[in-house]
């Protein structure tokens, strides 16, 4: 580890799919790291001491040596960045340009249609919103041509180099896959559907899988 032994700290909950992602940025990078637990959805509500940490009370937070981030993508790559270890980043201006492209596109495209109007609202509702889901569907659908599109030949999204685009991507389609919407769109794009089985049986991912 560059810098401080001092010990990482994430704050958040082990459903969210942000906080997979960070996790899975420590992981690959073979930090040890101390998770805690953070349920935002709790019935008491947030607690106050949390907002120092994130002043808009989402998740995940991260500190070290007492410096404080939050936002994901700011978080993977202090962490690519801040430690030793294989790097998560190309180092091509072009390269570095793409997964901040395919990241970004995940947040404002594929997130919500893939976690919430499909996943969750398939998984959490007694009596599920079916135009909410086909339209968070044809999201997804939009989402997958894109990555497809974009995706460099090789093992990983920018080629040979697994990438936080990679771990970005990851814990947002392994959400979405929980539900048989998810899984019977993502095998129409055979490309996507390899990718997803080569990182889905990292230990990076499994070791961050939610209990059952």
């Amino acid at each position: 580890m560059a810098g401080s032994m001092t010990k990482p700290v994430l704050y958040g909950a082990d459903y969210s799919v942000y906080v997979r992602i960070a996790r899975m940025a420590l992981e690959e990078k073979g930090i040890d790291y101390e998770l805690v637990p953070l349920d935002i959805f709790a019935a008491d509500g947030i607690p106050a001491w949390y907002l120092e940490h994130h002043p808009f009370g989402r998740i995940p937070a991260f500190e070290h040596d007492g410096f404080r981030l939050f936002e994901t993508s700011a978080i993977a790559r202090y962490v690519d960045e801040a430690f030793d270890g294989p790097a998560l980043q190309p180092r091509d201006a072009r390269g570095r340009a793409r997964m901040g492209q395919i990241i970004g596109m995940l947040d404002a495209y594929g997130y919500r249609a893939m976690v919430w109007d499909v996943a969750v609202e398939r998984l959490e509702k007694e009596a599920p919103e079916e135009s909410l889901i086909a339209d968070g569907l044809r999201h997804a659908e939009t989402v997958l041509k894109v990555l497809m599109s974009l995706k460099v030949e090789g093992p990983w999204l920018l080629g040979d180099q697994l990438t936080l685009a990679d771990l970005h991507a990851a814990p947002i389609i392994g959400y979405f896959v929980k539900v048989a919407d998810g899984r019977e769109l993502l095998a129409r794009f055979s490309g996507m559907s390899d990718w997803y089985a080569r990182i889905a049986a990292r230990p990076s991912f499994t070791h961050t899988a939610q209990p059952d």
